[in-house]
């Protein structure tokens, strides 16, 4: 394995802020490494040195001649008026056809090679910059947040394509799950130090918490025999025939050191203060048109919302989801239609612009304070500063000075602060490392508000929602699976896809060449049966998995109607007639498989 990069002693300081303070690392081909670190360790900083778009203090960043660097940037790299293609081939320098070829791993076609790159929506110009940099042919790659704002049809072609990916890359990301399913090693940048672990960010993970463990129980017994030693000391020092011995313990005790245990990288839990758990109907939605003057978005939506449900809206970007949070929060006009809030509800409302309102003149314990309930306590406001990485002097710190990052995390801590009875929030993960985002997930979870959220961050969506709404071809409705299924189906849309274009490309050499294997036919039908087999297996173990939590929900209603005889709920009614629904379809499903595993096997 030939070596790419290399980065000896490297320091970086900022003023008296060192953000690098003797990092080592070494990378070769093939290498795929998740890049981990609180915010503000240093991960992004890591990348602009290797790149040379900033200078270090110290130390010295290695790229040898072999490694050719791609850099997928955060900012829009488009010319006014530039089409795709024009922006393809003047970016990568390579002709029309190389583009297209790298193009159609991330199903973008001819349909959208003349179409302005700037007027396409988050997740396309996302996958349009992936293009250009990956028809370059880097043999390293450098990618900060590529997921940000990608929709999950994006999200998951990246990663299909990472996976298969031949060469090196660095990830920087927030969602855990991404990491997992792209990364087979693990840097961690903390306190200005590196270290690369040979595995994945799971076993990282438990090496560091057995390593912590291991710590704390050497810790305990070094204080335990300082404790005995001491007791000696305290009762024979006045003693002239043990004085010896007592100076030879106190001696000892000096010796004795505990190691100082790192603070762990996971976010101790956020507690969010407690609003009243109230029933009943908290938006009622009804043939409402959401969009602009000149255009409409989606139309025809209607749904209700219990209060205490946590429902995602999901689809690809551009469909909707924002301009329907901006539409219930009140910032956009309705086109059609309306909706209805429930009595006495005081909503919350975290959009992507929200960080850059802030008031500037004030400090971030200031706007805290200022911002929070009145009957929020001050040990909660301080504790919800802390979880969003605001302690001591970072409290003090004016809010004209923070980066974007850091104006996120204070919006976040505000808005669960303030009591809402219904919070919407608008990509709410960006910005946060996976730790909080994790901590943020479970806290969501356990309280009784009402959340509408927009995430493209897995482990976030599959943790907190209770339902889902998909807003797709300028229509939103329910969903009645989970979401493990809903990413499942638009995992298979995409491999569908995919090998229908591959097939098709296939299909067309051949025509060209003429019919140079008459036979290869019949090879492709013969392969087929395998091929067909291993289909079939994977579908009968996911309807299993499916089966076996729709009868877990079928058991905690039936449960729920056994111990409350006397009482009704047409909530709780509804939800068993669909589970059972689900459970004989998904039944069907199983038998039809099985029996094609049986035929085919």
């Amino acid at each position: 394995m030939s070596t790419l990069l290399q980065i000896n002693n490297l320091e970086m300081a900022y003023g008296a802020q060192k953000i690098l303070d003797g990092a080592n690392l070494t990378i070769s081909t093939r290498q795929k490494v998740a890049v981990i670190g609180r915010n503000g360790a240093g991960k992004s900083t890591l990348f602009r040195l290797i790149i040379g778009e900033e200078e270090p203090t110290g130390g010295e960043v290695i790229v040898h001649g072999c490694a050719r660097i791609g850099y997928l940037t955060q900012h829009s790299p488009f010319e006014p008026g530039e089409s795709v293609m024009d922006f393809l081939t003047r970016y990568s320098g390579k002709e029309i056809w190389v583009c297209a070829k790298t193009a159609a791993r991330f199903q973008i076609g001819a349909d959208l090679f003349n179409v302005e790159a700037a007027s396409l929506a988050g997740g396309y110009q996302m996958r349009v910059k992936l293009i250009a940099m990956l028809a370059k042919e880097p043999n390293l790659l450098l990618l900060d947040e590529p997921t940000n704002y990608l929709d999950l049809s994006t999200l998951l072609l990246l990663e299909n394509f990472l996976k298969n990916y031949n060469a090196a890359f660095l990830l920087i990301s927030h969602d855990r799950e991404f990491i997992k399913k792209t990364c087979d090693q693990t840097l961690e940048i903390d306190r200005g130090k590196t270290v690369l672990f040979p595995q994945s960010l799971d076993e990282y993970l438990l090496y560091k918490a057995e390593k912590v463990e291991s710590i704390e129980k050497f810790n305990k017994k070094v204080i335990k025999e300082k404790e005995h030693l001491q007791t000696f000391v305290d009762r024979f020092k006045s003693k002239a025939s043990k004085a010896t011995q007592a100076k030879s313990k106190m001696k000892q005790i000096e010796k004795m050191k505990t190691i100082e245990v790192a603070h762990p990288m996971s976010t101790s839990k956020i507690r969010i203060p407690k609003i009243n758990d109230k029933k009943g109907v908290a938006l009622t939605v009804t043939d409402l048109s959401i969009g602009y003057p000149d255009k409409t978005v989606a139309s025809k939506i209607n749904f209700d919302l219990e209060r205490g449900e946590h429902v995602a809206l999901l689809g690809d970007n551009g469909q909707g989801k924002t301009t329907l949070l901006k539409t219930i929060a009140g910032e956009l006009a309705t086109l059609e239609g309306g909706f209805r809030w429930g009595s006495n509800i005081r909503v919350g409302y975290y959009a992507q612009h929200t960080p850059g309102n802030l008031r500037s003149n004030l400090t971030v314990k200031d706007y805290l304070f200022h911002s929070a309930s009145k009957d929020v306590s001050f040990e909660e406001i301080l504790e919800m500063a802390g979880n969003f990485l605001f302690k001591d002097e970072a409290l003090d710190k004016e809010i004209s000075v923070l980066s974007g990052g850091e104006k996120a995390r204070l919006c976040l801590a505000v808005i669960l602060l303030q009591k809402n009875h219904v919070l919407l929030l608008d990509e709410p993960t960006n910005h946060l490392d996976f730790e909080t985002v994790e901590a943020l997930a479970e806290a969501l979870k356990e309280s009784s508000t009402t959340i509408v959220f927009v995430s493209h961050n897995r482990a976030f969506v599959e943790t907190l929602a209770t339902g889902i709404i998909e807003i797709k071809n300028g229509r939103a409705a329910r969903y009645y699976h989970n979401y493990e299924d809903y990413v499942y189906h638009i995992r298979k849309e995409i491999e569908d896809d995919l090998k229908e274009a591959d097939s098709g490309k296939k299909a067309a050499g051949g025509q060209q060449k003429g019919s140079v294997n008459e036979g290869a036919g019949e090879n492709e039908k013969i392969k087929n049966p395998k091929l067909l087999l291993r289909k079939a297996r994977t579908e009968l173990r996911r309807l299993e998995s499916s089966i076996k939590k729709l009868e877990e929900e079928k058991k905690e209603l039936t449960d729920w109607f056994g111990a409350n005889p006397c009482e009704y709920s047409e909530e709780k009614s509804s939800r068993l007639g669909v589970i059972l629904g689900l459970l004989e379809t998904a039944e069907n499903d199983w038998l039809k498989t099985q029996s094609e595993i049986e035929r085919l096997g």
